[in-house]
């Protein structure tokens, strides 16, 4: 365990936000988390607990006055197969992406789609991260968790976990912020059956000649991250959260009314009442793409990101947040909302 006092939280969140914390506890271990637990409810019950993983999903508003949680768990276990699937328990300190390249090589697919996303395991356990028609929920058995009020462990099968877009239990108030998840059990296929039906995927393989007939699993990860790269900046050069608000989901008369006045609107059907729009789009359509508030800004390539261009506080990121949030508002009828998790005052 490796525990630092007054410790910055810059290289623990994408944006880059230079802020403190009172005390960060690095752990490798269920035993280690729960010894820690026990001394805190003895001494330091007093402070609040941020647990974070790789910090993609977190804007820093000012210092945070307790303690966070950081894993280092980094196990990963192979817990039976079949000849069609496979189930592998993989430690919540791992890094999503290294474990997508992993299981790639091992032959367990299913999250090629979900290739460069930053964050960790832990972390798309409780996001429900999700691109090109994918997401971790649809291969997530069961989430084991320490709770963080009285360190006894939980197993949460997949009904429990509650998953919708960008959603699951651990996102509820009733439970939000009081379990620090351990292990996530992928169910894995042992067969690729690519997923090409979003984000012209099936237009990027026709520009390089590849047919689905030919298509394999490291094929498909090279075309995501190859087209992740060049809509998304990268976080360790221009601070950011990838997307930071969600695609809005809306009824078919929401759709029908902007189609009036926009008759190329995408959209991306949810079921027969209700469909998807790119909050991307939605931002672009009000001018902001490219636009800054001071040292925090809108990409110039995917207006779904919002960047910190150098120096910027978390508060500057906040002030176009809501911003753009008001824009849209005012032009579309929609309401966007962050999947960026907010700490500390605003």
């Amino acid at each position: 365990m490796e525990v630092c006092k007054n410790c910055s939280v810059k290289e623990y969140n994408t944006f880059g936000i230079d802020a403190t914390a009172h005390l960060m506890v690095k752990y490798s271990s269920i035993e280690e988390l729960t010894d820690f637990l026990k001394k805190y409810r003895q001494e330091e019950s007093h402070l609040p607990l941020l647990h974070v993983g790789g910090g993609s999903n977190l804007l820093f508003l000012s210092d945070f006055a307790g303690i966070i949680l950081f894993s280092e768990i980094k196990d990963i276990t192979l817990l039976s197969e079949d000849e069609e699937t496979v189930l592998v328990s993989v430690g919540a300190g791992i890094t999503h992406d290294d474990f997508v390249q992993y299981a790639i090589q091992k032959g367990w697919y299913g999250l090629e789609n979900l290739s460069l996303i930053p964050g960790q395991v832990g972390a798309s356990a409780v996001q429900n991260i999700g691109a090109y028609g994918v997401e971790a929920g649809d291969f997530i058995k069961t989430v084991h968790t320490i709770s963080l009020e009285d360190g006894t462990s939980r197993q949460w099968n997949h009904d429990e976990l509650c998953y919708s877009y960008r959603h699951s239990i651990f996102k509820d108030q009733a439970v939000r912020g009081k379990f620090a998840v351990c292990h996530v059990v992928f169910q894995l296929k042992k067969r690729f059956t690519p997923s090409l039906n979003y984000g012209g995927l099936k237009a990027s393989l026709q520009q390089k000649g590849i047919s689905e007939e030919n298509l394999s699993a490291t094929m498909l990860r090279d075309i995501i991250i190859e087209t992740r790269q060049n809509k998304l900046p990268d976080p360790k050069v221009m601070g950011n959260a990838g997307s930071f608000f969600m695609n809005p989901i809306v009824g078919i008369d929401t759709l029908q009314r902007i189609q009036a006045k926009n008759s190329n609107v995408p959209y991306y059907e949810v079921d027969k009442e209700t469909v998807k729009i790119p909050a991307g789009w939605l931002i672009e359509q009000c001018g902001w793409k490219g636009k800054s508030l001071g040292p925090a800004a809108v990409h110039d390539r995917q207006a779904l990101v919002l960047v910190n261009k150098g120096g910027a506080t978390g508060k500057d990121i906040l002030e176009l947040c809501k911003a753009v949030q008001q824009s849209v508002e005012e032009t579309f009828g929609i309401q966007l909302h962050p999947e960026v998790n907010f700490i500390g005052e605003s």
